[in-house]
């Protein structure tokens, strides 16, 4: 019989929900901040918790971002409400002090080989970001190079995704099944202004690599466009098999408050 991972996307998917998952699943925590402290980065710490959502018991994976970082990704009011921090022209300009730091491809990918991430771990989260920046670059009509704002830079996306891969990596399975991706509907704030749901970057990965996709009636993001790059990375399969069993889950928690469950839930199956 083979073992497999199912990614049960009920509430959508994200960057760190997607690595608290695997962390509950197995992943060696240890193992992972070593690595993470590897990465040449800074302006930020992690934190790794219990916690619960809708009752449930989840692992929870936060990256904290100090001040000069913070951008808000979790901030409800701000994301769906009034509450903005400077306004020009009639869209938002989120955090000035970004703009020194922002990344291109060429830069993230740098970071990621120069770090003690093993060769299975820097080609995954190269892979997920290689998806990520075509997503943006769709978006903006640019080539994928030319791609560098705050979406693809930002410290906590690269340390979601370096800690995705590595995680990854470190359970070593080799199927993943993914049968489906709820989003949720609305708008939602961001760097460039407010943008339709699903955000241009995760409808063109939804469209450039046919996820299957299925929208809630609920007001807003469930899926990231790094949990879009994440899913078309490491998906071999959206069809479960027809019998299987659940050796073990993992269950992840989102940080938005949604009327969705909030979680991701990955198992262990085999077939």
């Amino acid at each position: 019989m083979k073992k497999a991972l199912y990614f049960d996307c009920v509430s959508g998917i994200s960057g760190d929900m997607s690595v608290a998952a695997l962390l509950d699943l197995g992943a060696d925590k240890n193992m992972l901040l070593d690595t993470l402290a590897s990465l040449n980065l800074s302006g930020y710490s992690i934190e790794i918790s219990e916690v619960e959502k809708s009752g449930i018991a989840a692992c929870d994976f936060n990256v904290l971002l100090d001040k000069k970082h913070e951008n808000h990704d979790h901030d409800m009011e701000y994301l769906h409400g009034e509450k903005h921090e400077h306004n020009h022209a009639g869209h938002h300009c989120e955090h000035e002090h970004h703009s020194h730091e922002h990344r291109n491809l060429s830069d993230i990918l740098s970071i990621l080989e120069s770090s003690n991430m093993t060769a299975g771990a820097k080609a995954m989260a190269s892979k997920i970001f290689e998806i990520l920046a075509e997503g943006e670059a769709l978006a903006h009509r640019v080539p994928k190079e030319q791609v560098h704002f705050h979406e693809v830079g930002a410290v906590d996306s690269i340390v979601d995704i370096a800690a995705f891969a590595i995680c990854m990596d470190f359970l070593g399975y080799e199927e993943v099944f993914l049968p489906v991706l709820k989003e949720g509907q609305g708008t939602i704030r961001c760097q460039h202004g407010i943008l339709p749901i699903p955000v241009p970057a995760t409808s063109n990965i939804v469209c450039t690599h046919k996820l299957p996709l299925s929208i809630l009636p609920v007001q807003g993001e469930l899926v990231t466009p790094t949990g879009a790059a994440i899913a078309s990375a490491i998906t071999t399969s959206y069809t479960l098999p027809e019998i299987f069993q659940i050796n073990k889950i993992g269950v992840g928690a989102g940080k938005r408050e949604y009327e969705v469950p909030g979680i991701l839930r990955v198992m262990e199956i085999q077939y």
